[in-house]
């Protein structure tokens, strides 16, 4: 409310001037309490009841929505990568061992940054480097998936020799023995069959002669047969053998004949069945009851067919190597 004052020299009221000086003062005066009102409050407010600033308070709700949508990534990362793993031991355990292809090593998982981002973006990367390398085992697989068929073919799983009752019987089996000639224990890699000398050997299963070797030690005259898909087989101590290194051979293909050259103590064929490098149980990979009319069968068909290709005689095959192993020798 505005104050006046009676002038007695003029003999009317009039509003009293005040000097500037304290115009101003009254103004700093007012300004002063305004800022220190607002500094208490800002203080209270603050300081004491711990309220963010407003551009704090709208980082931290930025940073929030980040961390809620981090946390909705690696949710689904984990998930990703538990199929993932699943896939890798689908492969390696099941498709790959069925195929005997060697397994796949995950890449290696490195990442020593303290930044949830960065730590996240390296954790993305390893897992699109685990796609990348199932997607090119896979695809490994698919093409030797796509020969599956000469698989059931080349896997040896038929006796080496006629299974018909009194013409041979199995001598030393796989596992550990007495070495018969040079005494204590050994680890016999094969399954032996004695039988007469010249009694037929047929190749197992389908493959490619690897080797054929003539010698008076150790496993004599050989031949190693490679089918694939990680299987050798191996037909030793022979009279003779019918085969040359590099020729083609099919289940039911006369590769040479039972005899007992090398170290042996009578006739009989050593026969070994080799998976990846390592011998295993050849009778884990045949049947002795098998039919003897269908060994039969199997082995005339197979002569039909040799009759109708032209392809080397593999006696001519067998003794060219012979002459060849002979002369290396000399």
């Amino acid at each position: 409310m505005r104050r006046f004052s009676f002038n007695r020299a003029t003999l009317n009221y009039e509003e009293p001037r005040q000097p500037k000086w304290r115009a101003f003062l009254h103004f700093c005066a007012t300004a002063i309490a305004a800022v220190a009102v607002v500094a208490a409050f800002c203080w209270l407010w603050f300081v004491k009841l711990e309220n963010d600033l407003p551009k704090t308070a709208f980082l931290k709700k930025q940073n929030d929505a980040w961390q809620a949508r981090m946390g909705v990534v690696k949710h689904k990362l984990d998930i990703y990568e538990q199929t993932l793993s699943g896939i890798e031991s689908r492969n390696n355990e099941v498709y790959r061992s069925i195929f005997a292809l060697d397994p796949i090593s995950e890449p290696a998982f490195r990442d020593s940054s303290t930044n949830a981002m960065l730590a996240l973006e390296a954790r993305l990367d390893w897992v699109q480097a685990r796609i990348d390398t199932q997607a090119i085992a896979l695809g490994e697989v698919s093409l030797v998936a796509k020969k599956a068929g000469d698989m059931v073919s080349c896997i040896p799983a038929v006796p080496p020799i006629l299974p018909k009752a009194g013409t041979y019987h199995l001598s030393s089996p796989f596992g550990y023995r007495n070495d018969p000639v040079y005494g204590g224990s050994a680890r016999h890699t094969g399954q032996d069959f004695a039988s007469k000398i010249g009694n037929p050997v047929y190749a197992t299963g389908d493959g490619v002669v690897e080797k054929i070797d003539f010698k008076h030690t150790g496993y004599g005259n050989e031949v190693v047969i490679d089918h694939g898909f990680g299987y050798k087989t191996r037909y030793a101590h022979l009279n003779i053998i019918l085969v040359g290194a590099g020729h083609t051979v099919h289940r039911g293909d006369k590769i040479g004949e039972i005899g007992k050259s090398g170290k042996s103590t009578g006739p009989h064929l050593h026969y070994e069945v080799l998976y990846k490098g390592d011998a295993v149980n050849p009778m884990s990979f045949m049947d002795m009851n098998m039919p003897v009319d269908e060994y039969r069968a199997m082995i005339n068909k197979r002569k039909m067919e040799n009759e109708g290709g032209v392809r080397p005689s593999t006696s001519t095959l067998g003794e060219r190597q012979r002459k060849q192993g002979t002369n290396g020798r000399r």
